[in-house]
């Protein structure tokens, strides 16, 4: 689809970096959709993928059905919070020094409206692996079923190609991980780490059991965009799942919790989220992020 943010359908790039953006406290004179626009009119969608926050909506006084908050959860041991932002900028290449630059620019264009609160430097470790060393995105949908999952299609103009995206910051103990046997590694998992196949008997808390897409009602697929993350005191992923709605990934993260049958993911014996958040990412238009919908 020519309307998509063509970054969201193609594969990781080898470096990345995540922005976060809040607003700035009011001023006398609002200028944030006049910021936004500029800042829109320098966006492809392709070395930059953006994302557009509940809050930021709520001030422009638009409204995007199926946009929300990200939930809160507390369940036995697990807090799953909620991090909400303005704005969200997913910068994509290959290389570290232009992405600084691309940061510069951005910031700059940003800076009258919006607050820089995070930054995450991001990179693809081996083929697209996770810092366990297991692959991610494994069973990722290709191709049509890619769009199929990701990306609204209603016949709506400025809502046709947009994509909501679901990004969590997931710090690993690796020590604990490690300290693990191979053998309890690839049950964590649910797949062996030598040939990535899966493991028929691997127990129920093995996440490929706990996040199998085609055993939920309806069929509960996202595309995975997610990559490791690293910096001098802790490292682990950020997850990114791209969906037509949220609904898909909610169904996966109550099943990961055990909230449905009391069995929590095995990966939450060695990782946890550190932040939430939602994000409704625009079409492309002649080139550049399409914010027409805004207007209505």
């Amino acid at each position: 689809m020519d309307t998509v943010q063509p970054g969201i359908l193609q594969p990781v790039p080898r470096q990345a970096r995540y922005l976060m953006f809040t607003l700035k406290p009011a001023r006398k004179i609002d200028n944030t959709a006049m910021i936004l626009k500029n800042f829109a009119d320098t966006i492809d969608g392709e070395q930059t993928v953006v994302g557009l926050g509940q809050s930021l909506l709520n001030h422009l006084k638009s409204n995007i059905k199926g946009l929300r908050t990200f939930p809160v959860y507390a369940v036995d041991g697990i807090d799953i919070p909620s991090t909400p932002y303005a704005l969200c900028c997913w910068l994509r290449g290959d290389d570290r020094g232009e992405l600084l630059h691309q940061t510069r620019t951005l910031k700059g264009l940003l800076e009258p409206a919006f607050t820089c609160e995070q930054v995450i430097d991001a990179f693809q470790y081996g083929p697209s692996l996770d810092l366990t060393g297991y692959e991610d995105g494994t069973e990722n949908p290709q191709d049509g079923d890619a769009v199929k999952a990701a990306i609204v299609q209603n016949g709506e103009t400025g809502l046709d190609g947009s994509s909501f995206l679901a990004i969590q910051q997931w710090v690993h103990d690796l020590d604990q991980f490690q300290s693990l046997s191979q053998h309890a590694r690839d049950d964590t998992f649910g797949r062996r780490i030598s040939d990535n196949e899966e493991i028929d008997d691997a127990p129920q808390s093995a996440h490929v059991k706990r996040t199998a897409q085609e055993d939920f009602e309806p069929e509960a697929f996202v595309v995975r965009r997610s990559m490791p993350w690293a910096d001098a005191e802790k490292e682990g992923l950020v997850f990114s799942a791209f969906g037509h709605s949220f609904d898909a990934f909610e169904a996966l993260l109550n099943r990961m919790l055990g909230l449905d049958d009391g069995i929590q993911d095995a990966l939450f014996n060695f990782t946890r989220p550190l932040t939430g958040s939602y994000f409704w990412c625009p079409p492309i238009s002649n080139g550049t992020l399409d914010l027409s919908y805004l207007k209505r």
